[in-house]
C-alpha cells in the first residue's frame, strides 16, 4: 500500500471487544510470540539434536548427513527469525486510529502476558500463509481459491466504474484477495480479526516496494513426511507481486476488528467476498446476517470455503456445525437469491506439496444476490 491505502484501525470502537487495559496486554503478546519465535523454535530443533548425540556411535556415523541437515534447518530458522523481527517494528503505529505503548525496542514489554507454544506456534502459520498468498509457490492455491472470485467480481461489475463499485473482504488474512481486487480499480477494504496476520500484512502491503525482496523458509518446522531433506529446507521468495503498484488514487485499505462488530452500517457494500471465512465464527448466522445486513440492495455475496468450523470441539468454547445443506438453507431464508453453485470444489490451505502427506478439502463456491 501507498498513503492512499494505509492500513486502518476499527478496533474497540464499540468497547466491547477488549477493555483498553486487555487490548494492550494482548497486543504486546502478540509482539511477544513473534519474539519467541527464534527461542521456541531452537528449542525444538535441540531437543533432536541432543537425542541425535544419545544414540550409539555406529548409529550416530550412518545419520551424518541427518547431523548437517539439522544445522541447515538451525540456518534457516536463524533467517526466518531476522523477519520476524522486521515485521514488528513499529507496529504500535501501524493503525491510523489508535497508537500503542512503543514496545518494539527494549524490555518494556518481555514481561507482558507470555505466549503459550500453542500460540508461538502460530507464526509457524504465518510463514506457510504467506507462501499461499504473496509467492509464486501459491499461484496454484490461489489460482483455485481466489480467481473464481475475482472473474465473477469482474463479470458481475462488467458495466460499472470500477472506482464506484465498493468490495468488503471479511478475514482478509495477509491481504492478497483484497489487493488482487484493489489493484483493479476497485474500492476494497480487507477486514481482519487477528492481529498475528495484521503484523505480517502492514509489512507486506506497506513497507513492501517491489517483489522477491525476502526470503523465508516455511516448511522447516515439517519434521515428518518429508521425502527429500532438500524439501524441508526450501526457500520461497515473497512478496511475488508489487504491494507498492495499487494505483494511485485507488481506495484501498485494511480494518481490523471482528467482523460483525465492525460492519454494522446498512447498505453500504455492492460486493462482500469470503474466501476460507464463514466457519471461523462461533455462530455462522450472525456472519449471513451482518452480510446480509452491510450489502446494498442488489449487492452480491460471492463465497468460497469449506465448513471446517473453528471452534468445534474446541475447548471453553460455544459452536454451531451445521452442514452444508441446513446452511444453505437458513442463507436463503434471510432472503439471499442463490444465483450460482457449485460444490466439490478440491483445493488445499497452505499445502506443501513436496510431503508426503496433504490435506484436501471438497470446498463449496457460490453466489449470492440480495434482491433489490
Amino acid at each position: 500500500m501507498d498513503e492512499q491505502c494505509n492500513v486502518c484501525a476499527n478496533i474497540c470502537e464499540s468497547g466491547d471487544q477488549f477493555e483498553d487495559t486487555q487490548e494492550s496486554i494482548h497486543f504486546r503478546k502478540v509482539i511477544n510470540t513473534y519474539r519467541s519465535y527464534r527461542p521456541h523454535s531452537l528449542r525444538r530443533l535441540a531437543r533432536t539434536s541432543e537425542y541425535l548425540s544419545s544414540l550409539p556411535e555406529s548409529h550416530r556415523q550412518k545419520l551424518l548427513k541427518y547431523q548437517s541437515h539439522l544445522e541447515d534447518v538451525r540456518n534457516c530458522i536463524e533467517q526466518n527469525a531476522t523477519l520476524m523481527k522486521e515485521i514488528i517494528v513499529d507496529v504500535s503505529r501501524m493503525f491510523e486510529n489508535i497508537e500503542y505503548p512503543n514496545c518494539e525496542k527494549g524490555d518494556n514489554c518481555r514481561n507482558a502476558v507470555r505466549p503459550t507454544t500453542v500460540d508461538t506456534e502460530k507464526t509457524y502459520s504465518v510463514l506457510k500463509q504467506i507462501v499461499r498468498e504473496w509467492s509464486a509457490d501459491g499461484i496454484n492455491e490461489r489460482k483455485i481459491c481466489f480467481q473464481p472470485i475475482l472473474n465473477e467480481i469482474n463479470e458481475r461489475f462488467a458495466d460499472r466504474v470500477k472506482s464506484e463499485v465498493s468490495i468488503l473482504v471479511p478475514g482478509a488474512g495477509l491481504g492478497r484477495l483484497a489487493y488482487d481486487i484493489a489493484v483493479q480499480g476497485y474500492t476494497c477494504q480487507g477486514n481482519e480479526y487477528s492481529l498475528l496476520m495484521l503484523f505480517t500484512s502492514n509489512f507486506i502491503l506497506n513497507k513492501c516496494k517491489g517483489t522477491d525482496l525476502f526470503t523465508i523458509y516455511p516448511w522447516i518446522h515439517q519434521y515428518h513426511n518429508n521425502l527429500f531433506a532438500v524439501d524441508q529446507i526450501k526457500a520461497v521468495k515473497f512478496p511475488d507481486a508489487d504491494p507498492s503498484a495499487i494505483p494511485a488514487g485507488t481506495n484501498f485499505s485494511m480494518a481490523a476488528g471482528s467482523f460483525i462488530e465492525v460492519y454494522t452500517n446498512k447498505n453500504k457494500w455492492d460486493c462482500v467476498a469470503t474466501c476460507f471465512f464463514i466457519d471461523t465464527s462461533h455462530n455462522v448466522l450472525a456472519y449471513v446476517e451482518t452480510i446480509w445486513n452491510c450489502l446494498k440492495p442488489g449487492g452480491i455475496w460471492i463465497n468460497f470455503g469449506p465448513l471446517l468450523y473453528h471452534f468445534a470441539d474446541m475447548p471453553n468454547e460455544n459452536s454451531i456445525e451445521p452442514s452444508y445443506d441446513i446452511l444453505r438453507e437458513a442463507i436463503l431464508s434471510f432472503g439471499f437469491e442463490m444465483a450460482k453453485e457449485q460444490t466439490d470444489v478440491r483445493c488445499h490451505y497452505t499445502q506443501n506439496f513436496r510431503a508426503m502427506l496433504s490435506y484436501e478439502y471438497r470446498s463449496v463456491f457460490f453466489v449470492c444476490i440480495k434482491p433489490s
